[in-house]
């Protein structure tokens, strides 16, 4: 969801008849059906015109290929609201390693407005979700409501509005009023109906993705994420879980004016991740920690995070806090599955290639029958984690990003034949994901920290790396954690 203090509706136009949403699965697929027709007579075209060509022109050819699929599929998704739009926004945070590098920089522009494009619906029609929804008339609950909305995504907008009455703990009586597209929910569940042919068009693209786990999740979480009371609830979490914190900031929740299409949270003001990019070297060190702290904190320290972690679901308020927003992808594991992830990073960092192997089997990730040797499992494990492997400053860029995602991902790397055959179970995959995007979302900060110490405060107990780190942890200690 875009930021609270945002103004801009972003690339969608709004749909002044009131934005009917197709909610049927065979019209909802038309469109998908053609990009499948027209991508497959293009693979097929292609490899018969490479016959006879060098490698080097063969990879050219697909590379080429690749891009057009990559470029038809964005634009597709980007016309529909539901789980296809999700879809594509789950695949823009991977979005350097879709494409080959000749053609990185194009697609970018055209992820940049996937990230935020959605339709917007007539107002009359949202007040209609919103009252049915508060069981109230929209000016009892509200002294103003900006009609305009602030933000869209492929769920739903947000408006900004007065309360009546500020809520208890809130520092404003300034609310953000998120609200689900009528329909929406016949339309996400259509669009689950096919999700199949959406992921196979994306593994066109990025050959390495597991349809079956990836599809099982993406069904399961999206479903939640229609659900905004269950949002609701996930956010009043982590609102009371960083209450007090010094640098990061999560907006409480009005509960008794939230449902399940209507969520009422406290209005951010602040700077959106765009104008992060233009600060000094300096700065953008210090909010690439704490995204890092906040996301990957979450998995480590807690066992739970918000899985959703774009550039949009973050502010910069003017005290110097980042707030984060939108909890709708929410992700909870285990303490046993904290501690099997944990140790595997442990052994990568101790280079410890036998013992890693013999733990990625013991825990799933690789079938023992899948040929690995402990120099392939510490080779694949240092190129997806070299960020965090020795005591140094690491400057992530999105083209560090892009081979990280191609050694996994593309059948062109040399570990491709093996990582095939490796099973990450599907409880994993939004773990793994989260990690995958905030070092995405770091990397276009172009920022340089040492990761490897801010990882060894998690999993081996040091002492903290840098100045955030030990505020971080006096407050921690103050809460009795």
């Amino acid at each position: 969801m875009a930021e609270h203090g945002g103004r801009s509706r972003g690339p969608g136009t709004p749909d002044d008849d009131g934005g009917a949403i197709p909610t049927g699965r065979y019209r909802r697929a038309a469109s998908l059906g053609r990009l499948a027709a027209r991508a497959a007579m293009r693979d097929g075209a292609t490899r018969v015109t490479n016959y006879g060509r060098t490698e080097e022109e063969r990879s050219q050819r697909m590379s080429e290929q690749q891009f057009r699929t990559a470029e038809q599929i964005v634009d597709v998704l980007g016309t529909m609201k539901g789980a296809a739009m999700k879809v594509g926004q789950v695949l823009s945070f991977m979005d350097v390693g879709l494409v080959p590098p000749e053609h990185r920089e194009e697609f970018q522009k055209k992820l940049s407005k996937l990230r935020d494009m959605a339709p917007s619906v007539a107002f009359k029609d949202m007040r209609r979700v919103i009252e049915a929804d508060m069981g109230q008339k929209l000016t009892d609950v509200f002294s103003e409501f900006d009609e305009e909305a602030i933000g869209a995504a492929s769920i739903g907008q947000v408006y900004r509005a007065r309360l009546r009455e500020r809520p208890k703990g809130w520092s404003t009586d300034i609310a953000a009023v998120k609200v689900q597209y009528p329909g929406i929910d016949a339309a996400v569940r259509s669009d689950l109906q096919n999700l199949g042919l959406i992921l196979r068009l994306a593994k066109a693209v990025a050959p390495g993705i597991d349809v079956q786990s990836v599809g099982d999740e993406i069904r399961e979480r999206t479903i939640e994420e229609l659900d905004y009371e269950l949002e609701a609830q996930n956010q009043r979490t982590m609102a009371r879980a960083h209450r007090g914190h010094p640098f990061v900031f999560v907006p409480e929740v009005a509960t008794e004016l939230c449902g399940k299409r209507v969520t009422v949270t406290e209005f951010v003001e602040g700077e959106g991740f765009e104008a992060w990019k233009e600060k000094d070297q300096t700065e953008r060190n210090r909010l690439a920690e704490i995204v890092f702290r906040f996301y990957y904190g979450g998995v480590w320290r807690d066992g739970q995070f918000s899985a959703d972690p774009h550039p949009g679901n973050s502010i910069l308020m003017a005290d110097g806090r980042v707030a984060f927003l939108d909890f709708g992808l929410f992700h909870r594991i285990s303490k046993d599955m904290v501690e099997k992830q944990a140790e595997t990073i442990r052994l990568c960092l101790a280079r410890d290639g036998e013992a890693l192997l013999r733990h990625m089997q013991e825990i799933r990730w690789i079938p023992p029958a899948a040929g690995f040797t402990a120099q392939d499992a510490l080779e694949i494990a240092e190129k997806l984690v070299w960020f965090a492997m020795d005591d140094e400053d690491a400057r992530l860029v999105p083209e560090h990003v892009a081979e990280m995602v191609f050694e996994v991902s593309d059948p062109r790397s040399p570990h491709w034949a093996k990582v095939r055959r490796a099973t990450v179970p599907a409880e994993y995959v939004w773990s793994l994901r989260l990690g995958g995007m905030a070092i995405a979302v770091c990397s276009q900060l172009d920022a340089s920290l040492n990761y490897h110490r801010i990882v060894r405060e998690w999993l081996m107990g040091d002492t903290p790396y840098s100045e955030m780190g030990e505020r971080e942890a006096a407050w921690l200690a103050e809460r009795g954690r």
